[in-house]
């Protein structure tokens, strides 16, 4: 490996773990220990949710009097299947037909349901009262519109600060499609005396589901996630990670931004949207992510109602499902879509590499072409790889020229170093003169490979999360699902430090590929001597590849499978310049050897006569 090409990479490696550095903050986590009991189990885990009477500074709020039992509700469309409860008039199920759980079953947007926290449930007060007092859970009067439409209804009493009680009651009505992911909450605060539905400044508080599917590992599913996305009145898409067992408020209106148009949860390929049709009368925002069964963390988004006078009704469009491209773009057009709503921008949600996001697209499409082709998903990647690899070709061309380069003047540049190790003034004034005379720049061999470091965060960004390789078999038995790591044997009793308990082919022949890419594009033996430099370079050309090895052993063999092949174009590219170059000195050498030098014949004198 030269010299450049370590510079390079090492310049490299510390742009990603800069990028990926920045993208995770940090808060302590704030908790209390409560025992959890209900229909869904029992579990002593730590939360931030308790279950009690609502305590409130300034109006207070008690249930009436009622008598109905619990009951539970399924509706089934053509894209979910979901179960309520009349008991806050929540969601507690909420299954997407068209998508498999690889633990079991259907995914599951609604993960995480317990007593005290289920999906869409509501409390009185802010986002902090929330999480202090708990969700309601009264039961209410449910209400069958028709298949897809129910309704729930709860009486109140509203006791204000000088002593006055108030009726009022909470209305929550659901609507579904068919063939929609999107459904419609419409929540209705019903004041018949017109007295302000106030608690320090906000009406209620909505939660998103406890969690969203599918069920995963923080600690070994590194390239799953849960992120919190705000999109904002200046229709920027804020998205913000915690540590498990935290939580964080985010005041609204604020410097960053007024409003927000929607926000939600979102994982790697799922995604919980709430879409306010009024944004303006929305507060703050609570993320959190706090356990509350089994160590299971939540990942929630509390939303604050400001407080309104009267009798008020809110609407809500809930997508939970797929972040596929195709599908929620249909909201930005209301001819595309069942509700005929338009611009709601949730595919603001995707994960892309912004300014780059056109070159994923580019890709994308690509790829698809070569779908439907060839409706291989794993083929679709090394062709596509390959294709990219031709069209880098002058770039990576110079920098493989320039090493090459770089070891027939390695002679030279060593014996200039050696020569003048004492004077580094003099010695740097030598090199240059050296380069400028044999026309060679050192930045010949780093550039280019520089100038690729943006793709490749477009790459990474696009085989580690495009939705299409979720369940893409490549090769059966070896590689059944490009999204996740390939698999040929599975340790059942302990797990391998730094591994876990799958054993993965894929990334031992990325590896291999690594280190034999290293090897030949490193000196091929144009000079014996070796500086500390180069030996420094050379443990760097088997300590990379391994370190890489071991932070992408679990990554999706979909990304590993285009790292693998992009090594390999790049080792026989190197092959055939270096098989040129030979040739070339080859003939340089005959030709030379060719050229007979004229021997000198001395004319003869004439004679005189």
């Amino acid at each position: 490996m030269d010299k450049n090409t370590f510079w390079a990479i090492l310049v490299s490696c510390v742009i990603l773990v800069g990028f990926m550095a920045v993208q995770n903050k940090f808060f302590a986590p704030k908790t209390t220990g409560t025992e959890i009991s209900s229909e869904y189990g029992t579990e002593t885990a730590e939360s931030n949710v308790e279950a009690q009477t609502p305590v409130l500074k300034s109006n207070t709020i008690s249930s009436s009097t009622g008598n109905e039992k619990e009951q539970v509700f399924e509706i089934t469309t053509n894209k979910i299947h979901a179960i309520l409860t009349n008991k806050g008039g929540d969601i507690v199920k909420y299954e997407l037909l068209d998508f498999d759980d690889r633990t079991d079953g259907k995914v599951q947007m609604v993960d995480s349901v317990e007593e005290t926290n289920r999906a869409l449930a509501v409390s009185f007060g802010s986002v902090e009262k929330s999480l202090e007092n708990g969700i309601l859970n009264d039961n209410f009067k449910a209400t069958k519109i028709d298949d897809l439409t129910y309704q729930f209804e709860k009486n109140f009493v509203l006791e204000t600060e000088d002593g006055k009680k108030q009726p009022i009651t909470l209305q929550k009505k659901y609507t579904f499609h068919n063939d929609d992911y999107l459904f419609k909450l419409d929540i209705s605060v019903i004041s018949p005396e017109g007295v302000s539905v106030d608690f320090d400044g906000a009406s209620y508080t909505l939660r998103t589901a406890p969690q969203i599917g599918p069920h995963y590992n923080s600690k070994h599913d590194r390239y799953e996630n849960r992120t919190l996305i705000i999109f904002t009145d200046k229709e920027k898409a804020r998205k913000n990670t915690l540590k498990d067992n935290q939580y964080k408020v985010y005041d609204v209106p604020s410097k960053k931004y007024q409003s927000y148009l929607w926000a939600g949860v979102t994982g790697k390929y799922f995604g919980f949207l709430v879409v306010p049709e009024n944004s303006s009368n929305m507060g703050d925002i609570l993320f959190s992510k706090a356990y509350d069964q089994n160590q299971y963390a939540n990942a929630q988004v509390l939303l604050e109602r400001k407080s309104s006078q009267g009798s008020f009704t809110d609407s809500y469009y809930i997508y939970a499902g797929p972040k596929v491209s195709s599908v929620l773009k249909n909201y930005n057009k209301p001819e595309k879509n069942t509700w005929g709503v338009n611009h709601l921008k949730i595919d603001e949600s995707l994960n892309t590499s912004g300014l780059l996001s056109w070159l994923e697209i580019a890709m994308k499409w690509v790829m698809e072409i070569i779908y439907k082709v060839i409706p291989n998903w794993g083929v679709a990647i090394i062709i596509m790889t390959i294709l990219l690899r031709l069209a880098l070709f002058p770039l990576t061309k110079k920098s493989s020229e320039s090493s090459l380069k770089m070891q027939e003047l390695q002679p030279k540049m060593q014996e200039i170093q050696t020569k003048y190790k004492d004077n580094p003034e003099k010695m740097n004034v030598e090199m240059s003169k050296f380069y400028k005379e044999t026309g060679y720049n050192p930045m010949m061999g780093c550039l280019p490979l520089l100038i690729q470091f943006p793709l490749l965060i477009a790459m990474y960004n696009l085989f580690n999360n495009y939705f299409e390789f979720r369940g893409a078999m490549f090769i059966p038995g070896w590689i059944p699902d490009l999204s996740t790591g390939d698999t040929v044997y599975s340790i059942k009793h302990f797990s391998l430090p730094l591994l876990g308990s799958e054993i993965r082919l894929l990334p031992v022949i990325y590896l291999a590929s690594q280190i034999l890419t290293g090897v030949f594009t490193g000196n091929d033996g144009a000079t014996t001597a070796a500086s500390q430099s180069q030996k420094s370079m050379k443990i760097m050309m088997y300590v990379m590849p391994v370190m890489f090895f071991f932070m992408f052993y679990n990554a999706p063999s979909g990304l590993i499978l285009y790292w693998t092949v992009s090594n390999l174009f790049s080792l026989g590219q190197q092959m055939v310049l270096k098989a040129n170059k030979k040739k070339k000195d080859a003939k340089k050498a005959l030709e030379a050897s060719n050229k007979k030098v004229p021997d000198f014949v001395p004319k003869k004198k004439k004679k005189k006569r």
